[in-house]
Parts: structure tokens; sequence; C-alpha cells
């Protein structure tokens, strides 16, 4: 299929900050998702936190898995749209890259310790691994991916400039203009919205599984009722898992079909000519209708009360908050204390610069490492509850 003229072009791309000679046999855009799965930071997903830690059941989700079910949403999206499916699923496998150990629980606590030295954002540390902190080639840090790539990590959520938030230090500091001002292009929005779709369907099929809630709780909910009642309509004794196999596959593609119906309507409108005409249109173009937008917040308010907010969650967070906020204290207060090349990297430092690479180390850590690192070097705590780990 022939990309759209508002798609981005490989061929076209504006290059990376260090050159290299274009590749023969795959394309700029293939080029950069291929790096992303080779790298460090990608396979440490494996072992960090989407719901459950790993060794809570084989069948949950990790960062891994969901990051893999992002990019094939992802693809499916853009195949249809006319985009390049390459750029959408290589940004779909790097949303996650800059997330710590224990999710989001793990990013509030080191935000709140790097508080007085610049605070902790998971967007500008996935942005930091991509182009500082892999260290895989012999003539660059970082991967060294296309312009177009590194703008849609930074964009995925809209731009930068002009909201609320200062933008984050490490993006701020990059000496190429990513376009912060403005949205970033089809294939980045299309990857934005796949995440959405993939963990709240995901997240209702962990739920389940986990029995945080059960069938009979959920059907009133919109999306939800109007599909069990076509899946029940055809299969009237269908068994429980299958059930909720059925469940989860309709609501992915129900969604899909909303996006592509609402962002070709959207295109039509705005006519775009160009990625960078796309980009410059002040407004997202790939976006849910505003009645699959209704139903979408919807999922995402009962996952809340009943999922993330649900009383195992408190203990698991406790103990996240305690091993991250004390594994922190102890290398900043003795950052001889690192392991040998990161105790090395914080000689002849300032206070705020040690306080990033041991923020750097942290992040780093997959669920079972820090949880190790924590009884080693805080040997007094005892843990409450290391068997489930529960985090939006």
């Amino acid at each position: 299929m022939p990309l759209a003229p508002y798609a981005c072009n490989p061929a076209a791309s504006r290059g990376r900050r260090h050159f290299e000679p274009p590749p023969t046999e795959r394309s700029e855009f293939q080029r950069d998702r291929d790096r992303i799965i080779h790298s460090v930071a990608f396979r440490r997903l494996k072992h960090k936190t989407q719901v459950f830690i790993e060794h809570e059941g084989d069948h949950f989700r990790t960062r891994l898995t969901h990051s893999l079910e992002v990019a094939q949403i992802a693809r499916s999206i853009a195949r249809s749209l006319g985009l390049d499916e390459d750029l959408s699923e290589a940004l779909a496998l790097a949303h996650d890259l800059g997330h710590t150990c224990f999710g989001h629980a793990g990013e509030d606590v080191l935000d709140a310790e790097m508080a007085p030295y610049g605070g902790f954002d998971h967007n500008d540390q996935t942005f930091r691994i991509l182009t500082r902190l892999e260290r895989r080639y012999a003539e660059f840090d970082g991967l060294n991916l296309t312009w177009e790539t590194l703008e849609g990590t930074v964009k995925h959520n809209g731009p930068l400039i002009g909201g609320k938030k200062a933008v984050p230090p490490t993006i701020a500091a990059y000496d190429v203009d990513l376009w912060l001002d403005s949205y970033a292009s089809a294939e980045a929005q299309v990857a934005s919205l796949s995440d959405d779709i993939a963990y709240n369907n995901h997240d209702i099929d962990d739920g389940l599984r986990a029995g945080l809630f059960r069938l009979e709780e959920i059907e009133h909910l919109g999306l939800i009722h109007d599909v069990l009642a076509a899946i029940h309509a055809k299969h009237p004794r269908l068994e429980t898992v299958r059930l909720h196999g059925e469940l989860v596959r309709q609501m992915i593609g129900r969604m899909v079909q909303d996006v592509l119906a609402e962002t070709r309507r959207l295109l039509a409108e705005a006519g775009p000519t160009s990625a960078d005409a796309l980009r410059r249109l002040g407004r997202p173009v790939v976006a849910f209708s505003p009645e699959m937008r209704r139903h979408d917040t919807e999922l995402k308010a009962f996952l809340h009360e009943r999922m993330y907010r649900h009383d195992r969650v408190r203990l698991a967070r406790e103990d996240a908050h305690a091993v991250v906020r004390e594994l922190f204290q102890v290398f900043l207060a003795d950052p001889g204390r690192l392991p040998t090349e990161w105790a090395v990297a914080t000689n002849g430092l300032d206070q705020t610069s040690v306080a990033r690479v041991v923020a750097d180390y942290i992040a780093g850590m997959t669920d079972r490492y820090a949880f190790a690192e924590h009884a080693r070097l805080v040997k007094s705590r005892t843990i409450k509850n290391e068997s489930l780990q529960l985090f939006p």
C-alpha cells in the first residue's frame, strides 16, 4: 500500500544526529525499530511492572508484553491509514523504556526525591536512554535514532511548549530542534492511542484473571455491555475463559475501528498535504469519536477505582515507595555503593549531577533487582508483600 501524502516517508527523513550511511536492505525507520528491540533497556522491560510483577503468574502482562501488544495495534492502524508502519511500531516499542521499576509508583518516588535536582519524568528518561544511556555503538552514545522517531517519542502526548509544565531537562537541553511546539506525526499519534487501547483492555483482562473484580461488576459499562450482548447472542453458553478472551478481542476491534473511522473523518476535514502540514494543524487527527471517548473515560474510571486503588495495591505501593526511596537515599549519601562503573561516573560531579546518575541507575532496575539491592543495602527493612504488585 503506498504511503499517504501526510505520512512520514523514511526516504525523506531529516536524518540522524550523527551521520551514518543509509541502510541498504531496510528503511531508516526499520533500522530505528531494530535498534530499540536490541537495546538493553528494551530487554529489561521483561521484568518491569505493568500491573503484576512477573512471578505472580505467567499470563499477566509485563512492560515488555504490553509494549509488544501496543506495537501490534499501532502497526494495524498505521497500515489501514497509509502511514509508515515501521515508525509507528518503533514508537510503540520505545514508549515505556523510561519507566522505573514498579511502574508509576517507582516514578512518583523518584520524582519526589529528585525534586531538588530537576525532578524525574519517565518520558524524559526514555529520551535519556535513546540519546545518552544506551552504550552499544562505537561512535556515539544512545541509539542515534532518526529525527522522526525522537520527535514522536517526546511529543506522543502533544506539544511540550505552551503547556503548564516545563519541558523536561534532557529534552530541553537537546541540541536538535524537535519542533516541541507542534503536535507529533500521525505515526506517533497512532502509537499513543494504541497505548490507551492496549492497557485499558488488557488491564480488564488481567483484572478478571486475578479476581480483582468479576464480569458481573463490569457488564454495566457501556462498551462492555454492548460487546457482551453480541457475544451472548452468538455464543450463549461460552465457557468463562473464552468469554473473557472474546470480550477483550472484540473490545479492541471496536476501538480500532472507531479510531480508523474518526481519523479518516478528521483527515478529510483538515486535508493535510504533508507530514509537516499535519504537525502544524494545531490539533491531533488520530482520535476516538466522542462516543468512544466517553467509553474510554468510563473504563479508565472503573480501573482506577477497582483495580489501581484495590486494597492489595496499597500494600504493594507502600513497599515499592520504600524500596525506591531508601535506595535513592543510600546511593546519594554514598555514591561509592553504586556498581563500579556508575560510581566512577560520579567522580567530580556536583550534587545535582550525582543525583541524576543515581536516578538513572535506579530507573533502569527491574522489580526483582530493586528488591535484591534493597535487601542487600537496607537489611533492616522487612517487605510486607512481594507476592503482588499492582500499579496503574
